[in-house]
Parts: C-alpha cells; structure tokens; sequence
C-alpha cells in the first residue's frame, strides 16, 4: 500500500507517518510508500520527519493541496490519501479567517477533485469535534446537525459537506474524521498544552480564558491516529467517525494539571479576556468507531507527563518557532 499524506509535516499528520513507517497499524498490511505532502507554511516542520527521513519508502513533495496540477503529478501511483492539511488554530481564524476559508474549503475541493480524477481507492478527511458547535449535556454523535460557531470551525464543516458531497453524487470512496482536543509531542507551541509548558519553562505566566470552565476533551495524539488507521481500513464511505481521549476537563483543570506537572503553582496564571464566540463545552461519542475495534490507549496522567517532558528536553525543536506562535 502506497500513501499520500497532506499536511504530514504537521503535528498530527506527522505523527501518523512516523507510526505508518514503524508499523504501527499492521491492519493496514504493508506499507510500500509513505508521500508527504505539504505546504511548510508555519506549523509545518520536516524536522517532524528527521526519524523517518532515511527511510527509503519516506518522499516529501512540497506544495499547496490548492494547487490542483501538482497534485495531479503526485498522486498516481498512491492507493489512499489522508487529508490533514488545514489552518487549524482558532484564535487565527478570528484574526484572519480568509486563509482558513481557502486552505480548509477550497483545498479540500481540490484535493477530492484530484482522488477523483486519479481514482484514488481510499481517501479519508481529517476533521474535528468543533463542527457540532456547543454542547451543554450529553455527548454529540455523528448524526448531529453541525452547527459550527468560530471561523475555524465553519471552515471546516463546510469541507466535510464537500466530503459528503463527493461521495454522494460522485462515488468517490471517502470518510471523514471528527477529532476532539489533541496533546503529545510535536505540538506547534501556540496551542494550550506545548504554549503552558513552554511559558513556564521560560518563567513566564500562563493565560487563562474568562473563567476557566470551558470544558473539553482530551486526546493523545498517538491515539487519534491509530483511530484514523482503522477509519481508513474499516471505515464506510460517506461516513464520519468520532474520535475521543475519553477525558473531558475544564480549562481550569487542564491547567491545573499543567502546572502540578511543572512545579509550578497558581500565581503563574494571567486571566485574560475570553475568545470571542468561545465554545463551551465539547464532548464526543465514539462508540461507532469503537465498534470497529478503536480504544484509547494512554491515561492522560501518563500522557501529560510524557508531553511535558518531551518539552523540556526538546527546547532546541520549540525554541526556534515561538516568534511564530505569535498571533500579530
């Protein structure tokens, strides 16, 4: 089996074929050819790759899931495409959502277009929890009515009605994915996790949205990405599938544990004004996919710990991006 992975430069694509490469995902039976395909725009990084970058069944082509013709001469050849590539971080949608609306809707149109063309066998969409808007009780399953509330958000429940649509009217065997909040290794250091350890390991305070009781949940990244591996070989086409930690925290409690972690105590805590449009609680209901086998595998206090000291020993990969963790 022969892979094209977009936005594998990323943390969470990354991470997925570092594990394809090691195999991880025996499942998926063997994997002759892993493709990245990405743009490096700035939580890209190949430094994410050096581990496999010897591999001989490891290539990188750098360029734009917009750009059509290029994915034309990528793709023959592949049997699956999984697509992570996205602009992912919703403060920046706030800032600047029009990057988002090119990269999330108009990218995921090119990219299905070019499956289609190249007949593709398998494609599967990485998506997010974040698309069914806010939920006070309970837990949303897939059949919920997307209801999207940031920028980021609505970005990318609209490339998922494109993943709908493709299938539908077009055939083309594609599923997609709705993740909730992922931590590990190789996060880009402006999300909540990477952005705490690495203020604090400076000495820096961290901030702390309006009252701190924004509930989500939490996933290991290594996790997500074995439930992608059984979306791709056991998913249905024109389905989505949930993805969880299993772990829902507020705010508070994640920092909380952040900085029980680091040793450090509440006075290392700013309050800032919260996010517009801030979601209030997520929470996701994955017992489709693990009807299809998929359970966590890392407690969370395990996880933490290891993230934080991935951190701490890894300062010449984090240091040299946050001047571009800066949202200007």
């Amino acid at each position: 089996m022969k892979i094209l992975v977009t936005g594998g430069a990323g943390f969470i694509g990354s991470h997925f074929v570092r594990e394809l490469l090691a195999g991880s995902y025996p499942w998926l039976g063997e994997i002759d050819g892993v493709t990245v395909y990405d743009k490096l725009t700035y939580a890209g990084n190949l430094e994410n790759l050096g581990s496999v970058s010897s591999d001989p069944r490891y290539s990188f082509v750098q360029g734009d899931i917009c750009d059509g013709d290029l994915l034309d001469q990528v793709l023959p050849g592949h049997d699956v495409l999984v697509n992570f590539a996205a602009e992912t971080h919703v403060d920046r949608s706030i800032h600047g959502p029009q990057d988002f609306i090119i990269t999330n809707v108009v990218g995921t149109q090119t990219v299905l277009d070019a499956c289609l063309r190249n007949k593709i066998a398998r494609t599967v969409h990485i998506g997010t929890d974040e698309v069914y808007g806010s939920i006070d009780e309970g837990s949303w399953t897939e059949s919920e009515p997307l209801q999207p509330n940031s920028p980021y958000s609505a970005a990318k429940a609209a490339a998922e009605m494109l993943v709908r649509a493709y299938n539908v009217t077009y055939g083309l065997n594609v599923s997609s994915t709705r993740c909730s909040n992922n931590y590990g290794p190789y996060q880009f250091p402006e999300k909540l996790i990477p952005l705490f350890v690495t203020n604090l390991i400076d000495g820096k305070n961290v901030p702390l949205y309006g009252d701190g009781l924004n509930v989500r949940d939490w996933l290991h990244v290594d996790d997500h990405c074995r439930g992608i591996a059984l979306v791709i070989s056991k998913g249905q086409p024109g389905e989505s599938y949930n993805i969880g930690g299993g772990l829902e925290l507020s705010n508070k409690e994640i920092t909380t544990k952040v900085l029980e972690a680091m040793g450090a105590d509440w006075s290392k805590v700013t309050p800032v004004e919260d996010r517009k449009g801030h979601d209030r609680r997520y929470s996701v209901d994955d017992s489709k996919l693990r009807a299809l086998g998929y359970e966590p595998q890392h407690k969370f206090v395990d996880g933490l710990a290891e993230t934080v000291a991935w951190y701490t020993d890894n300062e010449a990969w984090w240091r040299p991006l946050q001047a571009k963790a800066v949202i200007k």
